[in-house]
């Protein structure tokens, strides 16, 4: 079931808050997060109901190691073993779904044999479920979770706002509202909050993300067919598919946090204006933060981060960006946007270290210093994608060839794209304030703080005063982008989230 579906909006999302606040209302706390995790169940099953034993078991089975690692079980007395243990059967599971015909086709090439697989269909979110469980496992060996009944962890998991794409939620971050009886009772300002949000989200994924999609779409088609693009086609593809992806993962974590805040649950954020970096280090903090955290805090520092030397550290920085682009998909592509981006990362790091053995604070520049930083990063960042877009490293190569102008600097185009549609949302993401900047007043998710840093002068002035307030106009505004969204979804098939993929 989509965010972006009559399904969804009409009947499941207000069914679900309706009943789960009379319940909640009148005591009930346990049958309406019963509720609720029932729900959640339902959402995730509607894609196929055969994958919800998977879930089911993952969460059966996760819960009994993690009890165990907390000590409430004592089968087994060597909690490392049972954390390697417990690790290894998510690895595996995501290992078999997600990755098992990308390594026998490697086999194949390699050693010319022809082992073959059935096609293995992808569960929703198994990458995200998975992780966010791991994550639980760990904090468990090392006596950082609480005890929580069978019920509460079920929600943790799968509280449907976050089940598919995430972000990757910790315990500490919402167990705690969990189990907060105000939650159960409906409240104005979370309605208001939250309905606002998902509507700003629901309005860039369908009138933003599936408006650009159409200009992106045919440029890599052409390149995976071998035409020869034109310098304007390649560059005007490249970026309609850049803002294609920034406005589907933004409005997708919108509707996140507003579907999780017309529950009282707020939610971590997940993303934060990152074409607005002004380094790829700054960019990595702003895209998918959930993520980045979690391959920080579970892979590049359990490696030794940065404290064993340059060079290791330049190498467990790599080894995480390479993992974290096999996370996104089984691919060639992946795994080089992966390393594209460590490669970044390194760089980065030794200016940055240049610039401290000259005296500059990293922490002062000048606003022509950083919009340089923010258009060389953006312009990094494009170039990534393409690999990230590209069914093959043959089309990337070739998108990449005529960017470079090696097909010649011809300003034409046989293929329907308007420049200034991409302009357009161009300014828009680099001028307008973000979703946590609007509705910073009212908190609208976990570390929302994060929403309004680097931003000063008059632009912090401006958007301060026009923040968002449950006044008649912002009702009437909002809610017209909504009925904008709504109309267009009646006349186009309604398309998937990019991020439902990995």
């Amino acid at each position: 079931m989509l965010f972006n579906s009559f399904e969804f909006i009409c009947i499941f999302l207000p069914i679900t808050l309706l009943i789960f606040f009379q319940i909640g209302k009148r005591g009930y706390y346990k049958i309406a997060t019963a509720w609720l995790v029932a729900t959640s169940l339902f959402f995730y099953s509607w894609w196929n109901p055969s994958y919800l034993g998977l879930l089911l078991f993952s969460l059966l089975f996760n819960y009994f190691v993690g009890s165990a690692l907390n000590q409430r079980m004592t089968i087994l007395s060597n909690k490392r073993l049972l954390l390697i243990l417990g690790i290894a059967v998510n690895l595996a599971l995501i290992g078999y779904f997600k990755y098992a015909n990308f390594f026998i086709s490697n086999v194949n090439a390699v050693l010319d044999t022809a082992f073959n697989l059935n096609t293995i269909i992808l569960p929703l979110g198994i990458s995200f479920f998975t992780f966010q469980q791991i994550a639980y496992l760990v904090d468990a060996y090392q006596g950082e979770t609480k005890e929580y009944s069978f019920l509460n962890y079920c929600l943790f998991v799968t509280f449907f706002p976050q089940l598919i794409a995430g972000p990757i939620v910790h315990h500490k971050e919402v167990m705690f509202q969990f189990v907060n009886k105000s939650i159960y009772r409906f409240n104005t300002e979370d309605m208001a909050v939250g309905i606002t949000i998902f509507l700003l989200g629901l309005s860039k994924k369908v009138l933003l993300a599936d408006t650009i999609a159409v200009y992106a779409t045919p440029v890599f088609a052409a390149a995976a067919e071998g035409a020869h693009l034109t310098f304007y086609e390649a560059w005007t593809g490249a970026l309609a598919y850049s803002l294609q992806l920034y406005f589907d993962f933004s409005g997708y974590s919108d509707m996140a946090i507003g579907a999780a805040r017309m529950f009282g649950i707020k939610l971590p954020l997940n993303f934060n204006s990152p074409y607005k970096a002004v380094s790829i280090i700054d960019f990595w903090r702003r895209w998918h933060i959930t993520l980045s955290n979690f391959l920080r805090d579970y892979l590049y520092i359990p490696l030794g981060g940065n404290r064993k030397g340059q060079l290791r550290r330049y190498t467990n920085l790599m080894i995480t960006m390479l993992l974290g682009g096999l996370w996104h998909g089984a691919g060639w592509t992946f795994v080089f946007w992966g390393g594209l981006h460590g490669t970044y990362l390194i760089i980065n790091h030794q200016w940055n270290s240049f610039q401290r053995l000259l005296g500059h604070d990293l922490r002062n520049s000048q606003w022509w210093s950083r919009w340089l930083g923010i258009i060389v990063t953006f312009a990094a960042v494009v170039v990534s994608w393409v690999f990230f877009r590209a069914e093959d490293m043959e089309t990337a190569i070739a998108m990449l060839t005529a960017m470079v102008g090696a097909n010649g600097f011809s300003l034409s185009s046989s293929l329907p794209i308007d420049k200034k549609v991409v302009l357009l949302m161009l300014l828009c993401v680099w001028l307008l304030p973000n979703t946590q900047q609007w509705l910073g007043q009212h908190n609208p998710a976990l570390d929302y703080q994060l929403g309004v840093e680097n931003t000063s002068g008059w632009s912090k002035y401006l958007w301060k005063k026009l923040q968002w307030q449950p006044t008649i106009f912002t009702s009437l505004s909002v809610g017209l982008l909504g009925f904008m969204a709504i109309l267009k979804m009646v006349s186009v098939t309604h398309s998937e989230f990019l991020y439902f993929n990995f």
